[in-house]
């Protein structure tokens, strides 16, 4: 099952965005004390009373910036949604199979607005980032796929001599964060490069397209609220729709949908992870 990545925890800060930052955190509730790992055992106290200055991302994790120092750091797991609710919310909703006893952290703030934190299988974790200090789960990352750093040049020297599939490359989160096994396949599909090609042995020009094509495919993937293949929903509840527009993804034994190829997609295995690609018109 594919974890979220990048389009689908940037579409959950924007819907958070307008009811977290800048609100003031009235109570704090933390129901058990552990998910993937142990819960910070003064969470509450952090969080109670704290404002948050700034929600942003990394990678696939979200970052809540309190105005008493320190950062909340959350990653949602296989099955982690945040929800919205509250009077006058009425675009928001929970949805009926998303079960109560799966509520882990709850917070509310001083507009009487509710965040809660589901997770249904609990492979997801909140953390505290100590203020002066790192984490390391954010320590080693590579660039943003949006970042200014992230050029065809930046590329060509990250997969300089390397023989490991670009595919693999691709999904190494110290060479660029926040991309997984779904944007990849479809990056790879729309610049019609072959998963299997060893990174060190793309061309200069191939590698400014594929950079282009990454992000063409996660800002199409955020306008359309991410991908829903079984659990991520967007803060108002409501699925996102990207899967609709997968050219590469999940669609072994499919004809390929590029102009004029007539070839058809096959699903092979990479490090343990599912690749989908054209051998007609990917190379």
């Amino acid at each position: 099952m594919p974890l979220p990545e990048l389009p689908e925890v940037e579409t959950v800060r924007r819907g958070l965005q307008p009811h977290l930052e800048g609100a003031r955190i009235a109570r704090a509730e933390v129901r058990r004390p552990d998910l993937r790992w142990p819960m910070p055992v003064d969470l509450v106290q952090v969080l109670t009373g704290a404002t948050v200055v700034a929600l942003r991302r990394r990678s696939k994790y979200l970052l809540a910036d309190l105005d008493r120092g320190g950062t909340v750091l959350w990653h949602l797991g296989m099955s982690g949604r945040m929800l919205v609710e509250g009077a006058g919310l009425g675009q928001f909703h929970r949805d009926p199979g998303i079960i109560a006893r799966h509520d882990h952290v709850v917070l509310t703030t001083d507009a009487g607005t509710t965040i809660t934190f589901n997770d249904a299988r609990r492979f997801g974790m909140v953390d505290l980032i100590r203020e002066g200090t790192s984490h390391p789960l954010l320590d080693h990352l590579g660039p943003e796929p949006f970042d200014d750093t992230f050029t065809s040049a930046y590329l060509a020297q990250a997969f300089s001599g390397r023989r490991v599939p670009v595919k693999q490359a691709l999904l190494d989160q110290r060479l660029v964060a926040g991309l997984g096994n779904i944007y990849v396949s479809e990056a790879l599909w729309r610049a019609g490069i072959d998963p299997r090609r060893a990174a060190g042995r793309i061309s200069a020009a191939r590698l400014a397209a594929l950079r282009d094509h990454i992000r063409d495919v996660l800002n199409d993937a955020i306008a359309a609220g991410g991908s829903s293949l079984r659990d991520h929903r967007q803060a108002s509840g409501e699925l996102g729709y990207f899967q609709h527009s997968f050219r590469a993804y999940d669609r072994d034994g499919q004809a390929c949908l590029r102009d004029g190829c007539g070839g058809t997609l096959r699903r092979i295995v990479q490090g343990g992870r599912s690749s989908f690609y054209c051998p007609g018109c990917q190379r």
